[in-house]
């Protein structure tokens, strides 16, 4: 079930990806009048697709790394006492605002850092996000990216809110993260840059399967206090995030 939370939390926290993509490129095949219902479909088929991958990977887990180990879960209801909204709100600021927001800065602050130099420091007039981009585009291309964008999806493991910004970032060579509200704009950008169809599908595809943000594997680790089962949380979404963009690129290929 850890792999089915995963899948699920990627589908709420990247809706406005999924969602941005998916209009772009799957509703602006269709008619005004129903783009946006076509959108929708797509996401939600997206969103039953990693439920199904959830289904299939805990099946092969359970006969494999799993096998043998007796599932068990316990529900213990703590004793029920009148609320003091005076301690609610004090151990909800202390426990979970203040801790989430201190683990995210932990981690953003460093990577927001990376990413200005990986934008800003050149090495012969060509910054270093575009020299990493180009490694990165041989292995992209099998799954239908570019380096720009499997890089922006590394550079997003902070926050995956940012992938979007840092793609546009990089075809635009500003420097700085950008963040366009106007879908119409952001699509002109996208195609400009080589995005197809299937740029657009595999795009979609990877976010909702790829990697968790740090927050959340650092929610697991917490919760399990394992590192197998973080780095598994980790490299298990990613692997089937891979292969199914590069099914899906294979199967492009072959009949356009």
């Amino acid at each position: 079930m850890l792999y089915l939370q995963i899948i699920l939390c990627h589908a709420i926290g990247r809706f406005p990806f999924l969602i941005t993509i998916s209009t772009i490129f799957i509703g602006s095949f269709f008619v005004t009048s129903i783009s946006s219902i076509i959108s929708t479909i797509s996401v939600l088929l997206l969103i039953l697709l990693g439920i199904f991958l959830t289904l299939v990977v805990s099946k092969i887990l359970s006969k494999t790394v799993l096998k043998g180990i007796p599932s068990s879960f316990v529900l213990e209801l703590p004793p029920y006492r009148k609320p003091q909204i005076g301690k609610i709100l004090v151990r909800s600021l202390l426990d979970r605002t203040l801790f989430v927001l201190g683990r995210a800065v932990a981690i953003a602050a460093p990577t927001g850092l990376v990413i200005w130099l990986f934008a800003n420091v050149t090495i012969g007039d060509i910054s270093i996000l575009t020299y990493v981009s180009n490694f990165l585009n041989p292995f992209a291309r099998l799954m239908g990216f570019d380096g720009y964008i499997l890089l922006a999806f590394i550079l997003g493991f902070p926050a995956n809110e940012i992938v979007l910004p840092i793609i546009l970032m990089s075809y635009m060579s500003t420097g700085t993260l950008v963040n366009l509200e106007d879908t119409f704009s952001i699509g002109q950008i996208l195609i400009q840059n080589g995005w197809t169809l299937l740029t657009g599908i595999n795009a979609m595809i990877f976010s909702l399967l790829h990697f968790p943000c740090s927050t959340t594997l650092m929610t697991i680790k917490k919760e399990t206090n394992s590192w197998k089962w973080t780095l598994l949380a980790f490299a298990l979404p990613t692997v089937c995030g891979i292969i199914i963009c590069m099914f899906t690129t294979g199967i492009y290929n072959i009949f356009v």
